[in-house]
């Protein structure tokens, strides 16, 4: 008898996920094989260059979630030759986070998970509480996959965080790269491939059932059902209004909204890519009558490129500032200088566009 559909689900899941991080190594002896039933084929441990077995860690703070994916990445990474470790940051948010982050650690080596460690952070204030948790949490575990040597690491966002990413990024209104969501494969410069998110097709509650029948203790974070939270007001009331009005359904439609997003926000940036070598002079400067031809979502996108490019924080530069730069090409009446995030400066002289830090 085989284990349990909920538990069955996560191990496809998180096998899927592996198999993809072998893939996207390009020293492999002999890649292992996953025939369409799900059973893995051939079991060749892979190694390295340097001669060792690949690792992956998982993020783990000890939620349903992520307990899930620690047992289904133990269970499943010794097949395919690969070593699993596991990562758990302390905020230190909440009085006995320390604790709590030396229980999660033991229940990971539990798991036979190895490397198993704990990182207390500080958390800043940066963009509000969640994102500076989120900042701290992400400069926690590149640090430990760099210092580890670790191919990947896995998080466990489900579909349910799918859809609340992408109303959150409605309600901001901005755009369709925001209404995306999550990406199944992300990571900052060099380091692309760095996080994986198996969950993204499976809901929470197939999550929390294979903790609860394979016996996992899990903890149960209360700033998720805190009100001061965005998020947990999304979860908790919006996004049960939206079923209550709409149906059932929502989460999975916003889920595939997502992907399709996804799928065109990728097509546009390689269209801009493309055509901002071609709206540029011989001395490499933007020229606002070729800018002015493009269409309005493919120039937007070669503009904050170059704003990009010239020094403002992605992060910090939102779609106002584009817009702002846009009149600059499509309304223009001999206005000034335009300020952007990271004393960056975009104005226009004599039919080109110049973008510099001030």
């Amino acid at each position: 008898m085989g284990p349990h559909p909920a538990v069955a689900a996560i191990r496809l899941a998180v096998r899927r996920a592996l198999h993809d991080v072998l893939t996207d190594l390009t020293d492999l002896t002999e890649l292992p094989r996953i025939p369409s039933g799900g059973r893995t084929g051939t079991r060749t441990r892979t190694r390295t260059a340097t001669g060792t077995q690949p690792l992956v860690l998982v993020a783990c703070s000890g939620g349903a979630d992520s307990m899930a994916l620690a047992s289904a990445l133990a269970f499943e990474a010794p097949k395919l030759g690969i070593r699993a470790g596991g990562i758990t940051v302390d905020h230190g948010l909440q009085p006995g986070s320390d604790l709590r982050a030396a229980e999660v650690v033991v229940r990971m080596t539990a798991l036979g998970l190895d490397p198993v460690e704990s990182i207390a952070v500080r958390v800043g204030r940066d963009g509000g509480p969640e994102a500076a948790a989120r900042d701290a949490r992400y400069g926690a575990l590149d640090e430990a996959a760099d210092r580890l040597g670790a191919s990947a690491v896995l998080l466990g966002h489900t579909r349910d965080d799918q859809a609340e990413t992408v109303l959150l990024g409605l309600a901001r209104g901005s755009g369709i790269r925001s209404l995306s969501g999550m990406a199944e494969v992300s990571g900052g410069p060099g380091r692309s491939h760095r996080y994986r998110r198996p969950f993204l097709q499976v809901d929470r509650q197939t999550a929390r059932k294979a903790c609860m029948v394979q016996s996992l203790p899990v903890w149960d974070d209360p700033h998720n059902i805190d009100p001061a939270y965005t998020r947990s007001r999304l979860r908790h009331e919006g996004l049960p209004a939206l079923e209550k009005a709409l149906g059932k359904g929502v989460v999975e439609a916003l889920a595939r909204t997502a992907q399709l997003s996804r799928d065109d926000a990728d097509a546009l940036d390689a269209w801009a890519a493309e055509a901002e070598t071609g709206v540029r002079d011989e001395d490499g400067r933007l020229e606002c009558a070729k800018l002015y031809a493009l269409p309005p979502a493919v120039r937007r996108r070669v503009l904050r490129r170059a704003v990009v490019a010239a020094g403002s924080p992605a992060g910090s530069l939102f779609a106002r500032h584009i817009e702002e730069v846009d009149r600059l090409i499509t309304g223009w009446r001999g206005q000034g200088a335009i300020n952007l995030p990271g004393r960056v400066e975009a104005q226009r002289q004599g039919g080109r566009l110049v973008i510099r830090q001030g």
